[in-house]
């Protein structure tokens, strides 16, 4: 799960992250009483959305403005100018697609000097299973632009559990910062800070971009993106209120609710599948024949005929949906509840695309039986790469 900047930086600031003063704003009406609160004399007006790239972004409308997401307000009047143009209209930036999103709230927030900037995160190393830390004196950057052109400017070293956070990685970021003095000293209590939260929280990524140093020397977190481990979530009812659903996809909202585990692409080939390592095989041998996935969807190993039901819905919700392939290798899960589910879904929600449907293991003869016996124009398929070649041929004779 993710959150906007404002709330992310509310996290680390009850961590005894600096930040600067802010406040999240739903109006125009708000966004000026919020720079008045906040006193000038100059104030930035940041678009809102779990995106990326927000400075950089494009408005879809005109009357949006030619600016981008983020901008800076030199009066009141301005702030309100800003705000108009922003909210209700759609942000378009390089994480987004060309789809974009609706801006429905903005931070307002003291203007800053700043005298330099760096990139700071933490994250899971999945390699180490341990929190890394990833460092760079190119803030305000893609990250992914540096390393891909200057990779010798990032920096990176994990953290071992056992001990814990040390003054020895305080000193390591002050260093690959290029800090000294009392700098060096707030960005290595920074670093302590920041890994307090990480862990406390149970979050997969922290990302402060840029970290800057202001003209009077203090370091102050300027952005702050934060993602959380959706299995952990239960333990921390105060993220789970800060969940915006207008940025997620539907589908994947109502995937949740059902514990499925679901993912939207932007393919024609709806998939589901038990097992996520199956899952991930499908896909590819899908687009091995040609075709593109259209969501990774895990039904899991013990669902239940409601579930798969719930699961065969959610596929056939996408517009982008031209075939479904289902692939169950039944061990935990038994193909006749698989069959049960899908006839269940079909019959309730019709079927208007081609279905290709490749059951193995445990009860494969019964659920075979069902699908045969239910009259639905199912495509059999004998193993996964017979139901791959068979779907994208489908698909395209269709189209």
């Amino acid at each position: 799960m993710n959150i906007h900047e404002y709330q992310a930086k509310a996290v680390i600031k009850a961590f005894g992250a600096p930040v600067p003063a802010g406040h999240a704003a739903f109006t125009p009406d708000e966004a000026v009483k919020a720079a008045e609160d906040l006193g000038g004399p100059v104030w930035v007006v940041k678009s809102q959305i779990h995106a990326g790239g927000r400075g950089k972004g494009k408005f879809a409308e005109a009357q949006a403005g030619e600016a981008g997401g983020v901008r800076l307000a030199k009066s009141v009047d301005e702030v309100r100018v800003f705000a108009e143009q922003m909210l209700g209209n759609t942000l378009v930036t390089h994480q987004t697609g060309p789809a974009g999103k609706q801006v429905n709230r903005l931070y307002i927030e003291d203007g800053a000097d700043i005298q330099g900037e760096f990139y700071l995160s933490l994250l899971v190393d999945r390699e180490s299973a341990q929190v890394a830390f990833v460092i760079s004196t190119e803030g305000g950057m893609n990250i992914e632009e540096v390393a891909a052109e200057t990779p010798e400017k990032i920096i990176t070293f994990s953290i071992d559990p056992a001990t814990g956070f040390m003054p020895h990685h305080g000193r390591r970021i002050a260093n690959a910062l290029k800090l000294s003095g009392d700098t060096a000293k707030q960005a290595g209590k920074l670093g302590g800070n920041l890994y307090k939260a990480f862990l406390a929280k149970d979050m997969s990524l922290l990302e402060i971009n840029p970290l800057i140093v202001t003209e009077n020397g203090r370091i102050v977190c300027l952005d702050a993106k934060m993602g959380f481990d959706s299995n952990a979530l239960e333990r921390h009812a105060d993220i789970m209120e800060l969940r915006d659903e207008s940025e997620e996809d539907d589908k994947e909202i109502e995937a949740s609710k059902h514990d499925l585990s679901y993912i939207a692409l932007d393919g024609t080939i709806g998939c589901m599948v038990n097992g996520a390592g199956l899952a991930m095989a499908t896909m590819d041998i899908i687009k091995l024949y040609g075709g593109e996935p259209a969501n990774f969807l895990d039904v899991g190993g013990g669902a239940s005929k409601e579930k798969v039901t719930a699961a065969f819905k959610i596929i056939t919700s996408d517009p982008n949906v031209q075939g479904i392939l289902v692939n169950i290798f039944g061990g935990i899960m038994r193909c006749d509840i698989i069959a049960e589910g899908v006839v269940a879904a079909v019959k309730e929600v019709g079927l208007e695309v081609p279905l290709v449907v490749r059951l193995e293991g445990t009860n494969v003869e019964k659920g075979k039986d069902i699908i045969n016996s239910s009259g639905l124009n199912v495509i059999a398929a004998d193993d996964l790469d017979d139901a791959a070649q068979k779907i994208v041929a489908a698909v395209k004779e269709a189209a």
